[in-house]
This record gives C-alpha cells, structure tokens and sequence, in this order.
C-alpha cells in the first residue's frame, strides 16, 4: 500500500510547543524534514533524528535532518532503538494513527526515556463530524489523504487518545484541538447533540468533540 503524499509544509502547532532548548529530537514519520528544517532553523545546537518508512521521503528528509532511519518504527532492532537514547523529545506528527501497536511503541520508548523528556503528538479525531456523516451516510470510504486516509490502521477520540498515553505510563502536560474553517459543520452538529442526548451523554461535550479535525498533545512520563 501506498504511503500517504510527502508534505513539504509543518505543522505550526507541533512546532509552537516544542522547547525550544531540546538537545536531541526524534521524529516517527519525518516525511520530507520540513518540521526539522523549521526547528533546527530556531535551535542549530539541536541533535534532530528523523525516522521515516519511505526511501524517497527519506532521501529527501536527509537535507533537513542530522539523521535520518528509513525504516518501520515498529520493527526496528534493538540495537538501533537504543541508539535513540538519550533523546529528550519524540515527536509524532500524524503518525500513531498508521502503527499497528502504537500502545507497545510508546511502552518500550517509555521504558528509556528520562523523566524530563517529552513526547508530541498530533492526531487526526475519529470523532470529527464528518466522519460521522460518513457512518451515517453509509459512505466510509478511504482516501488518499486525510481523516479518512486508507493507510490509517488506528483510530482515536479525544477520549481514547488520553487513554492511549496513560495506559501506557505518560501523563498529559498540555493538549489543544486544531479547529479549521468548515461551515458544512454548523448543519450537523445540533444533530450530533441530540443524538448524544438520546443515549444518554452529554451533548455540549459531543458537539465540541467533532469539531476538532486533529488533537495536540504533549506527555511525560509519569
């Protein structure tokens, strides 16, 4: 299958929370280093290893990065993996969603990391009112890209995002939703409510979980 496109841009918000004294970054799905580039652009002193699936993106990420893996997080030596120690900020942007165990990547990362170190995460809301549309609709179809990106393996809400870090031994410092301009969203949403009030849940919380395309978070261990 696949990979999703490179992108050349960053994620503004990933980098607006990341320290800006960090000594040694590690990125899960670097893509074409555009977010490397940017950091490293405001912290030259800074050690920035890219992790990335696709030889193409990879070759092209190797311009921005100090280093660059090609190859699957998930099924990576131990040998190696020790090599990415220490580290004091694993950064994932968009990509928890694509592992097939992103609960066993975070409990080995967890089982290296210093108390101090960190991990950022963007990921895409399977609560989003379009997807449920989509379900509604009987039309849940993969894409190219997107929430609905046919190489998503893993789908998250607000509330299983949080579940996923804690259970695996992190504690959340900050988190924000990334909220976009869609207008289709203001038809759909009071029926979302009254469907979360049928059931017997809180319907502002229902309404204000779809509207997010994406969750920000930031962990430490605990």
């Amino acid at each position: 299958m696949k990979q999703t496109p490179m992108h050349f841009d960053y994620n503004p918000d990933i980098l607006r929370i990341m320290p800006l004294n960090l000594r040694r970054v590690i990125e899960v799905g670097c893509s074409s280093g555009a977010l490397a580039k940017a950091y490293i652009g405001m912290n030259p002193e800074c050690i920035y290893t890219g992790i990335e699936i696709d030889p193409n993106f990879a070759a092209i990420a190797k311009a921005s990065c100090n280093e660059v893996i090609c190859g699957n997080i998930e099924n990576i030596a131990e040998e190696k993996f020790l090599e990415l120690f220490p580290s004091d900020c694993w950064v994932f942007g968009d990509t928890l969603e694509h592992l097939y165990d992103p609960w066993a990547l975070l409990q080995r990362i967890r089982s290296r990391l210093a108390p101090d170190s960190q991990i950022i995460a963007c990921i895409p809301n399977a609560q989003h009112w379009s997807v449920q549309v989509n379900l509604s609709s009987g039309l849940f179809r993969y894409q190219d890209h997107g929430l609905m990106d046919r190489t998503h393996i893993r789908w998250f809400t607000r509330t299983t995002m949080i579940e996923l870090f804690e259970s695996t031994g992190y504690k959340i410092i900050e988190g924000f939703p990334r909220i976009f301009n869609e207008p289709a969203r203001e038809k759909v949403l009071p029926v979302i409510g009254a469907m979360a009030q049928a059931i017997g849940t809180d319907p502002q919380q229902a309404v204000n979980d779809a509207i997010p395309l994406q969750w920000v978070i930031k962990v430490m261990p605990v």
